[in-house]
């Protein structure tokens, strides 16, 4: 419509992000607002995407997984990526199998029981309790207990300066990672040659997170508080109501926490910035550190910022942000 002076590429080439004219073949792609060149691969939890003329080629991987986060004081990712929080005084189904109509025996079933941690009232996932079967595994006081036998499951443990490792295999159905970080923070990652249903606080791992807060009862509940309501153990325990806000109550933690917490949102983990959405995990480090005031509040705050982390290991961004001085492994 009008004349603009500039300059363009000869026919058949592309400007790249140097501003240089290059042949199809060597344009990059992007992700995450960084630039990969020809052949480089990402990988996400299903998929192998390799740069190819710009555009990413992806191919599914054979065995697909995902992970649920269970962290800090009652904060929760599901399989499908839905998070919530929750202040409950009780034992929770994390996650089972059987769920269907039918209601077939499960397999598995992950129980986490939670005490109260503040004296805003907040709690913190201290024991996890492991189902296989006859086959027990307890998880508390930063150790663990095996008892029982199942020969129809196979597990094996594996402990570093942080964490311990349970890898469980039940064959023809799924393959478990559970990484516990013998405090507050518990992960599990499911691969599954099987579409039996899975149920519990972790959502029902269809891919859709829209329909994860799906009761006991099999209907989809109107808020995170009467999904998880549905999924106590011991239906004695007293409903949760509300989520309590420990910044509102302990206002003086507050400055502390955010400053504490800040180191989420600096340079030391700028290189996961784009890779992993970092506000939700800031969030949670603050009112985290806010409610731990009986004790233990520097692990609370660590173990907040363990999960983001964490996050960034899994998209290939590791992050050396422990010193002697801040959050020391010992």
């Amino acid at each position: 419509t009008k004349c603009e002076s500039g300059c363009v590429c000869a026919e058949g080439l592309y400007e790249n992000l140097d501003g240089r004219c290059v042949p199809a073949e060597e344009c990059p792609c992007e992700y995450g607002g960084l630039s990969y060149g020809r052949g480089e691969q990402i990988q996400t939890e299903c998929e192998i995407c390799t740069c190819t003329k710009g555009k990413w080629k992806c191919v599914q991987k054979t065995r697909c997984s995902s992970t649920c986060n269970l962290y800090g004081e009652g904060h929760i990712t599901t399989f499908d990526g839905q998070r919530f929080v929750f202040d409950g005084n009780c034992e929770y189904i994390l996650a089972m199998d059987g769920c269907s109509v039918n209601r077939p025996a499960s397999s598995f079933k992950i129980v986490s029981e939670n005490v109260i941690c503040g004296k805003s009232g907040v709690t913190c996932s201290r024991s996890i309790s492991i189902y296989l079967g006859n086959l027990t595994i307890i998880l508390r006081d930063e150790t663990f207990a095996i008892s029982g036998e199942n020969s129809g499951v196979r597990y094996k443990v594996k402990k570093n300066a942080l964490h311990l490792m349970f890898d469980i295999i039940i064959p023809g159905k799924y393959n478990m990672t559970l990484i516990w970080n013998k405090h507050m923070n518990f992960f599990i990652k499911i691969s599954r040659e099987t579409q039996e249903t899975i149920c519990g606080l972790c959502g029902n791992y269809n891919g859709n997170m829209k329909d994860d807060f799906e009761t006991r009862s099999k209907y989809v509940a109107s808020n995170e508080l009467e999904f998880v309501n549905s999924w106590k153990e011991n239906p004695l325990c007293g409903d949760v109501y509300f989520v309590v806000d420990p910044c509102s109550k302990n206002p003086y933690r507050k400055a502390w926490a955010e400053k504490t917490c800040s180191i989420i949102n600096s340079h030391v983990f700028s290189a996961c910035h784009n890779k992993v959405n970092r506000m939700p995990y800031y969030e949670a480090c603050v009112r985290d550190s806010c409610g731990c005031d009986i004790g233990g509040d520097c692990q609370c705050m660590c173990d907040a910022i363990a999960v983001y982390a964490m996050a960034c290991l899994e998209k290939g961004v590791c992050i050396d942000w422990r010193t002697p001085e801040f959050c020391r492994e010992f």
